[in-house]
């Protein structure tokens, strides 16, 4: 049977004892006047005080998830200036040994600092310059791919083994980018994300390039 809770119920339940929320038990319904009074009084349903408790618990949510999104990117440019670093220092190792070598080095270094402008918001991607080879082709060259080769301590005896190390130690730092990319587009804005980790396995498999051109191989040494 259903029990309907009048105005006047209300009003000697508050003069014996104020409150500020009230709860329907189950078979119970306001009366149009108790609503009223309920409403004038400020007294909220026990309801309604969930579904704020709810929308503040899904902002609160949503502010540390948004916390967590802006330390993961302020995490990837700094990991991105340590890149640029990285690749000035090897470039001018590199200066007195092979200068194309050098050039092109901080070519790609220009690139590292290009995504991180597009990361802070001050640029936008720039295409990347690659010439396929017989190992590395323009349907894959943005893609992660393995290493031609593997460099081992047989190439500390080759004559430029000082560049093939550099390089090859450029191209495993940056490849460890990929995972703090993926990290900081988790769930948010995941098609730049997708772009930009393109750009760097464009940037690796340019390395790769670089690493077997400085071994001096003519045959293409890439394992399909």
């Amino acid at each position: 049977m259903m029990k309907f809770i009048t105005e006047e119920y209300l009003r000697d339940l508050y003069r014996k004892e104020p409150f500020d929320t009230y709860k329907l038990n189950e078979g119970q319904r306001l009366t149009p006047g108790a609503r009223q009074y309920l409403s004038d009084k400020g007294i909220k349903m026990q309801d309604d005080v969930f579904q704020v408790i709810k929308k503040v618990s899904e902002k609160e949510e949503a502010t540390v998830l948004h916390e967590e999104n802006s330390k993961a990117l302020r995490k990837l440019c700094c990991r991105l200036k340590t890149m640029e670093a990285m690749f000035l220092v090897t470039s001018s190792e590199v200066l007195n040994l092979d200068i194309i070598l050098a050039q092109n080095i901080l070519s790609l270094g220009r690139r590292i600092s290009n995504i991180r402008h597009v990361i802070e918001g001050k640029a936008v991607l720039e295409s990347i310059t690659f010439r396929p080879c017989t190992g590395i082709d323009l349907t894959c060259c943005m893609t992660e791919i393995n290493d031609c080769f593997e460099v081992t301590d047989f190439h500390l005896s080759l004559e430029r083994s000082k560049e093939i190390l550099k390089l090859h130690y450029l191209r495993c730092e940056i490849r460890e980018l990929i995972y703090d990319v993926l990290e900081a587009y988790d769930g948010k804005n995941e098609d730049l994300g997708n772009k930009i980790i393109e750009n760097v396995n464009l940037i690796i498999n340019s390395l790769s390039q670089m690493v077997c051109t400085t071994v001096g191989g003519i045959k293409c040494q890439r394992k399909v």
